[in-house]
């Protein structure tokens, strides 16, 4: 499957998130979770709707996976209890799009991790998800996710 991986240089962007460690199986519930609780903060205060949803990731510990879980902001807002403000860092990234369900996410992320290899580029060990609908909204087919690998 041939894949357009894309090298570009970001601004930080803001966040609001909320930050677990957790088991991989109970992932789709943590960040439900989240999502609901940043989305009814957001309404409380009436700021702007977020442009997308994210999963930051800071290992692959399946059995205690460290997860950041939040929303992109076009602006930067507080926080309140459990809910951080915070930012993703400016840099050199690697992105990609995926459209389709998220079981096809773990190729992406191979031929990511092989294209980095090919190409000399160095990961940070952070990965980014930005959810830009959900399976709530549109069929699997029509899922559109962005996998971002900030570099050295």
């Amino acid at each position: 499957m041939e894949k357009s991986f894309e090298v570009t240089e970001q601004p930080a962007r803001p966040t609001l998130y909320m930050k677990t460690v957790t088991p991989v199986a109970d992932l789709p519930q943590k960040l439900g979770e989240a999502f609901r609780a940043i989305a009814a903060y957001l309404e409380e205060i009436g700021a702007s709707p977020p442009e997308a949803t994210y999963a930051a990731y800071f290992n692959m510990d399946m059995n205690n996976l460290e997860v950041e879980m939040g929303f992109l902001l076009s602006e930067t807002l507080a926080g309140k209890d459990d809910i951080q403000a915070g930012e993703i860092p400016a840099g050199k990234q690697l992105s990609y799009i995926h459209r389709g369900p998220y079981s096809g996410l773990e190729e992406a992320y191979r031929a990511m991790g092989q294209w980095l290899q090919e190409n000399n580029l160095t990961p940070t060990g952070v990965s980014y998800e930005f959810y830009y609908n959900s399976p709530m909204e549109v069929p699997e087919s029509e899922l559109v996710t962005k996998i971002v690998f900030p570099l050295v």
